[in-house]
């Protein structure tokens, strides 16, 4: 049952998440308050290296009302600038900016919270020289998914169960009929989105065999060595496995689409399938990816992840991919010797993605959730990648 919050003393400006989105991206310097509770915010927040984030408690702002203390409480939020308010759906925070504003602080409320910031998604093309090709990305978790366009069809690749109704309309926007729903792998941080379109589009479910043999068996099994047509263009699958068993990337032209195995600035963490006692041996399988199975693409190849985190750089265009070749350069996983890239990836693996277990669950199609729940479950860090370089 949602809290009843008294209204706002003085009713302030609002911000939405698009607009937040944009000053992060241009490296604004932005000034958070979190009025939710401690927990709540270390288990996810609003991050970024232009953000200065301060919690305090939506309680202690009551009180000073009564007090007469709202000016001491300001004086405890870090940074300088106007303030913007953060608390789950955008209530309380309505009434700590309203506060704010009435005691002359230039403040403003993010409109919706953070479950209006979980609902972000963004679109993006990025450049491939066979097809039209769109990077979805969703700030809050730092997923990322595509589509691929070409002559009047369409395929999505990772799509998020709570965003089926964006890829339809961006395919109709296009004059595309989505043809296939893809998934590199079974995802243990979000809730796929690949049945749902397939009822809601006619798509065609697809997942790679060795994905499919986890147990999944109301998707299509996709071979190694079989292509998918989108229109005159070609997706063709190449096993990455190292994350999990079938994970599986897709080249289009000159763009592959890399799923969880190589990211910007790290690589897949190997434990989510086999848990502690697994993760070594998909560690090797996964150096074999880096040094063997991708050494057949080259260097111009565009890697397009499936995640990405807070501290990731994006291209010039704003899109999350980069060159195969400088990933090379830069990633230690290209060049180490296998023993001691297991010992890299394996000696501080970070915190699973909440929920993991129930999530991989309905991605097998073992358990189900309604669309509440199933958002719910999927709040926070993805968490699937490995310690970025900068921690080596």
């Amino acid at each position: 049952m949602a809290e009843d919050y008294p209204d706002p003393p003085t009713d302030p400006p609002s911000l939405s998440a698009a607009t937040l989105q944009a000053k992060l991206d241009a490296g604004e310097s932005v000034r958070l308050l979190d009025v939710r509770d401690r927990g709540e915010y270390e288990e996810w927040r609003l991050r970024g290296e232009s953000v200065t984030a301060t919690q305090l408690p939506f309680t202690k702002f009551l009180q000073a009302k009564v007090t007469g203390e709202v000016d001491s409480l300001v004086a405890e939020v870090a940074g300088t600038g106007p303030i913007t308010v953060v608390c789950g759906r955008g209530e309380a925070s309505a009434f700590v900016a309203g506060l704010l504003t009435e005691h002359g602080v230039e403040a403003q409320n993010l409109s919706d919270g953070m479950e209006g910031w979980a609902r972000l998604y963004e679109a993006r093309k990025i450049s491939c020289d066979a097809a039209t090709v769109l990077q979805y990305r969703r700030p809050s978790s730092g997923c990322l998914g595509y589509m691929i366009i070409s002559d009047g069809s369409a395929a999505v690749v990772d799509p998020l169960r709570a965003f089926t109704d964006r890829y339809s309309a961006d395919a109709a926007d296009r004059d595309a009929s989505i043809t296939h729903a893809i998934d590199t792998h079974v995802h243990a941080d979000h809730i796929s989105g690949v049945r749902r379109l397939a009822v809601e589009t006619g798509a065609e479910p697809t997942l790679s065999e060795r994905a499919v043999a986890r147990g999944v068996d109301d998707v299509t099994a996709l071979a190694a060595a079989e292509t998918l047509r989108v229109g005159s263009a070609t997706l063709e699958p190449r096993p990455l496995p190292g994350h999990t068993t079938g994970m599986t990337g897709f080249t289009v032209g000159d763009v592959l689409l890399a799923g969880d195995s190589v990211f910007l600035d790290s690589v897949a963490r190997p434990d989510l399938e086999a848990g502690a006692d697994g993760a070594r041996d998909l560690a090797r399988d996964l150096h074999r990816t880096l040094t063997d199975r991708l050494a057949a693409l080259p260097d111009e190849t565009l890697v397009a992840p499936g995640h990405y985190s807070e501290s990731t750089v994006p291209s010039d265009d704003g899109t999350f991919t980069a060159p195969l070749g400088a990933l090379r350069d830069q990633l230690p996983g290209f060049t180490m010797d296998r023993e001691a890239f297991v010992e890299y990836v394996c000696d501080d693996i970070p915190p699973r993605p909440a929920n993991f277990k129930r999530v991989i669950a309905i991605n097998l199609g073992t358990e189900t959730a309604d669309d509440d729940t199933a958002f719910e479950l999927e709040l926070g860090p993805n968490n699937c990648a490995a310690a970025p370089t900068d921690t080596v």
